[in-house]
């Protein structure tokens, strides 16, 4: 879960003794975590470079000698929160819990679709960034956005065995309509509505079947 700006930990007043790169990673962390909350509020366009000193408590001095503009500073946060969003798929892709072990590809689906949408509800400010205010800056970042979507098809279609260009394409599918279904809940502020979308996402996927992925008719195999 992202630290909120107004919590996050201010370097000492004065003389510290901390070295110049540990000052630099403070300062750079506490600007790109006021920037997504700046914008929950304001949007990208309203959201000035003011705004996100204040928040993050750093002249703007300090803001220039980091970021050539806000534009900059933006595609900096959102690698932050893209990375962020990532680390918490790859663990829960990895790690089954001892209550829930791996028996097929479904529960890993399950524990997929639940990081995610848990992660959007826990940063709420850097769910709105790489999934609504992206539109608001610029061609760049909508290619950094695609790219990021095919990572996750390629998770997907890792995970439920999509052989075939069909397959792939069904997966490109799925999360496409995942990413509008949680982009409208996000830029609607309903974070309930997010959690309630894990339940009948994997239930399509179920239904789909090998039209996903040969690892489904496995899955399927498994439990007759």
């Amino acid at each position: 879960m992202t630290e909120p700006a107004t919590s996050a930990r201010q370097l000492p007043r004065g003389r510290h003794g901390l070295p110049r790169e540990q000052v630099v990673a403070s300062q750079r962390e506490r600007i790109l975590i006021a920037m997504a909350e700046a914008m929950l509020e304001n949007g990208y366009v309203g959201t000035s470079v003011a705004a996100i000193l204040k928040r993050a408590g750093v002249s703007r001095e300090t803001f220039y000698e980091q970021f050539r503009s806000k534009e900059a500073c933006f595609e900096a946060a959102y690698e932050r929160a893209v990375q962020n969003l990532l680390g918490r798929i790859e663990d829960a892709s990895n790690n089954p819990t001892p209550a829930k072990p791996d028996r097929d590809s479904m529960a890993k689906m399950d524990r997929i679709f639940a990081a995610y949408l848990q992660h959007l509800v826990d940063d709420p400010a850097s769910a709105r960034l790489y999934l609504v205010e992206v539109y608001a800056v610029g061609s760049a970042a909508l290619s950094r956005r695609a790219q990021l979507q095919e990572l996750f098809v390629g998770l997907i279609a890792d995970v439920l065995g999509a052989g075939t260009d069909e397959q792939r394409f069904a997966c490109q599918t799925l999360a496409a309509a995942i990413s509008a279904m949680v982009t409208g809940r996000i830029a609607a502020d309903d974070l309930d509505g997010l959690l309630a979308l894990r339940v009948p996402l994997l239930n399509m996927v179920r239904r789909g079947g090998v039209l996903y992925g040969d690892a489904l008719a496995v899955s399927a195999d498994s439990r007759t």
